[in-house]
């Protein structure tokens, strides 16, 4: 799985691709980010580090956005929208208390991808943002 990650450079919104992402651990997912950016950044990213995504990741958090529609860069099978992190009121074992909350938005091309698939993928991302140990579980 080539995974783009979307982000603001200097030229414009621009989409790294990490490759092979299902085969590596958070920390190398982590430094390969980083080394992308740092190529968007300096204009010295190649079109093999910009191309070949089969899904995005894009935030608007950063910007203050809480919900959007992410449109899907063909010819990737979806794409997962990020949103900004908020305080918000919420109900917890009968009691209104405040947690931090954010939404999460998806787009799936569905001539290449069943909708509750994306779905289900989504739940698994909710379970992983929700609990970040379990990323951890994989690498024992």
């Amino acid at each position: 799985h080539h995974v783009g990650i979307a982000a603001q450079s200097p030229q414009g919104l621009v989409v790294t691709v990490i490759r092979d992402a299902d085969m590596r651990s958070i920390f190398d997912l982590s430094r390969e980010f980083e080394r992308l950016g740092d190529a968007v950044r300096n204009n010295t990213a190649t079109r093999e580090e910009l191309t070949g995504s089969t899904f995005t990741i894009s935030s608007l958090g950063k910007l203050g956005g809480v919900l959007a529609t992410p449109i899907i860069n063909f010819p990737e099978v979806a794409i997962v929208g990020v949103h900004k992190i908020e305080e918000k009121p919420a109900v917890r074992d009968g009691q209104i208390v405040i947690r931090h909350l954010m939404n999460l938005s998806i787009s799936v091309d569905h001539r290449l991808a069943d909708g509750w698939d994306g779905a289900m993928f989504l739940q698994d991302v909710k379970a992983l943002l929700e609990d970040p140990t379990t990323m951890f579980m994989e690498m024992v």
